[in-house]
Order: structure tokens, then sequence, then C-alpha cells
């Protein structure tokens, strides 16, 4: 067993989960990155993959590998620099334990992250949600789950890995309704509950008590649901609500749009975006400065505010005779 071999276990088996406590998600995606760089050396070197070592992950193959994950892959540049991360975060820690491989090592710690442009940010209107909260079968035990999990997600923002992890015990339908969870690094929050998804959670969690396990949105078995499983559900309620509401066809929505749209709707509502940034679990308070983008009544609003007092708001008209308003000038 050569150097790297030795260090990836020593990272994986003791660093990430002893001293760093990552969350698993963190811990799968790091993996899955290395698993992916091992394969891609082995066969660009011709080498076994046991075989490939520290002298093998140089600034070169690193950055061939990130290439070719944007142009075979198709990855984003987004998930392309989460794969570096991935990669400089067991090299970060191998560059102590392995001073003579200091050099190569130090060159891939070097490598910035690929600049971006930032995609505007996609939520429902308030019309698209209703149609999304509308499209499950009630009729069937899946349909008044999905319901309920579409009407949770869209009024609380609960990230994609929050809602798959709740439990039954998460629910406080009581005085002061709220739905507690642990957040991405592990900060744990409540969230209120509106009067009408208490209303829908408790006729859910009543029905719900008759079926095993704990998890609060569970499949036949009673298991939690996967993030695959919620995606796909959605995306079948996506296709029954898009006749009704054609214009949820023209958008890319995923659960985290779920998210977006919780937070674009407490922002119509005037609610302050450093609320918002905690409302959502968001470490930084800036990080909810994008919705401030996303929403062209807020720009409508600041460009009227330009305008001389005398002028009445509204979007510019040209006059439809144009010769006589040439005439008048």
């Amino acid at each position: 067993m050569n150097a790297l071999a030795i260090e990836l276990q020593t990272y994986f088996t003791a660093f990430a989960h002893a001293q760093r406590d990552l969350a698993a998600n963190t811990i799968s995606a790091y993996r899955d990155t290395w698993r992916m760089l091992i394969k891609y050396l082995a066969e660009t070197t011709r080498t076994r993959a046991e075989h490939i070592d520290f002298t093998d992950v140089d600034a070169e193959h690193v950055s061939a590998f990130l290439d070719y994950l944007e142009t075979e892959r198709d990855n984003t540049v987004s998930t392309r620099n989460c794969r570096l991360c991935a990669i400089r975060a067991v090299l970060s820690h191998a560059v102590a334990n392995h001073p003579e491989h200091a050099a190569t090592i130090t060159r891939v710690l070097a490598m910035p992250p690929k600049r971006h442009p930032q995609p505007m940010l996609e939520f429902l209107t308030t019309a698209e949600a209703d149609a999304l909260i509308n499209a499950p079968d009630r009729k069937r035990w899946t349909g008044r789950r999905d319901h309920a999990l579409l009407v949770l997600a869209i009024q609380t923002g609960l990230r994609v890995s929050e809602l798959c992890s709740l439990t039954t015990s998460n629910a406080h339908l009581g005085s002061s309704a709220n739905i507690t969870c642990a957040g991405k690094g592990r900060r744990k929050r409540a969230t209120p509950l509106t009067a009408s998804t208490v209303a829908v959670m408790t006729a859910y969690l009543t029905e719900r008590a008759a079926r095993p396990g704990q998890a609060l949105f569970c499949g036949p078995t009673g298991h939690h649901l996967s993030r695959d499983a919620l995606e796909h559900r959605l995306a079948i309620h996506l296709a029954t609500a898009a006749p009704s509401c054609p214009s949820l066809a023209e958008k890319h929505v995923t659960l985290h749009t779920l998210r977006h749209t919780a937070a674009m709707n407490l922002l119509a509502q005037g609610v302050d975006v450093a609320v918002i940034a905690l409302w959502l679990g968001h470490q930084r308070t800036q990080s909810a400065d994008a919705y401030l983008h996303a929403d062209m009544n807020i720009k409508q609003t600041a460009i009227d505010r330009t305008r001389p007092p005398n002028t009445k708001p509204g979007t510019y008209h040209p006059e439809p005779n144009i010769l006589a308003w040439l005439g008048t000038l």
C-alpha cells in the first residue's frame, strides 16, 4: 500500500469523522471525488489504480481532471469547484505527513477555483406554487404525503437534506407551531409554521401515525425518502401541474427552487434580508443578498424613486404617432 492509499484511509476513517466530524453528505462527496480522480489518473497514466501515488496527483493532472469533468461529464463550474475543494481537503491534511511530496501538493493547493457568472435565482410565482401544491392526487396516501411535503417545503424553505431527515418528533403543532431541524453545519433551528401549514400537517400526521417508522415523510416501509425519491416525486407533480400552469414547463424546478420560493415570498412581504438569512439557516446574512437581485419589484420601486417628483411612475411607452410627437419639439 503506497503513501496516497494510506493517507486516504487515514483521512476518511479517522480525520474526517473523529477530528473534523464532517457531515455524511460532505464525506460522501469527498469520497466520490477521489474515486473519480483515481480512476481518471489510472486511465490517463496507464497505471493500476492501487499504484496511483502523490506523484501522479500533480497540478497538471488535477487541472486535466477538472477540465474532463466539464467537457466529458458536462459538470457545471460549481461542481468542478466543489471537486477541487474535495481534492484540496485531503491534500491539506496530507502535506504535513508527507513533506517529501510537499512541492507537488503545494502546487495543487495553490490552484484557484474557476470563476463563473452566477445565474439568476429561479423561483415559483404564487400561481405556479398553487398549481404544484394541488397537483398530487390526494385520493391516495402518496398524494396526501406529497401534498404535505410541498406545502411544508414552500412555506419553510427547508433544504432537501433537511426534508429527508425530518422525523415526526420534529413537527410541533401546538401553540407557537414550528418545525425543527439540524441544518447545514449541524446548526439547529426552528422554523415557524402558518395556520394553513399546521392544518395540512395535522391531518397528515394523524394518518401518518398508523404507519411504521419515525420518518416524517416516509416510504412504504416507514423509512426516510431519499433525495432522489423526493426529486422524482417532484418531477411527477410538475408534469401533472404543467397543463394548468404552462409557465412551469419553462422553468427548471428542483426542490431547491422551492427553497428560493419561500425566500422570495418572505421578501415580497417586506421581511428584512437578514431575517430571511436566519430563516433559511445561512451562516452569513450576506448569503441572502441574491434574493434582492432576483426581485424585480424591489428594483422597479428603486427606479421609480429616481424619477422627478412630477413624473408619473410606470414603464415608458413611446408615443404612437412619432410624426406628431416630433412636431411638438
